[in-house]
């Protein structure tokens, strides 16, 4: 079964906020820095940092300095280990549900 992992619960908790998943789905197609990720939402500078901070430290995105600009960037490699747990459910489910499937087809 899937072991404990606090790497993994701050990765779901990261995941769990609707601003955060967008903010990841724009870093994911390209680099941004802090002031224009904070662009589109209705929510301060501050409290994008703030959810930029969740992502980091949950290792699901990095930033580096450029100047005065701090730019972020998604960590494809936090994803895949999250990834992993996922897919040990999505096999004890389609186990069941193959089951399932024998057993109403054998009626």
């Amino acid at each position: 079964m899937v072991e404990y992992s606090s790497t993994l619960d701050t990765v779901f908790h990261s995941l769990s906020d609707a601003t955060r998943r967008d903010i990841l789905k724009r870093v994911s197609k390209e680099e941004l820095s802090i002031s224009t990720l904070a662009k589109p939402y209705p929510l301060s500078f501050a409290a994008i940092a703030k959810h930029v901070a969740v992502l980091e430290d949950a290792k699901l995105i990095t930033k580096r300095k450029i100047g005065k600009e701090q730019i972020v960037s998604i960590q494809p490699n936090t994803f895949k280990a999250a990834n992993a747990c996922l897919g040990q459910y999505e096999k004890i489910w389609n186990a069941r549900f193959d089951a399932l499937d024998t057993l109403l087809k054998n009626k």
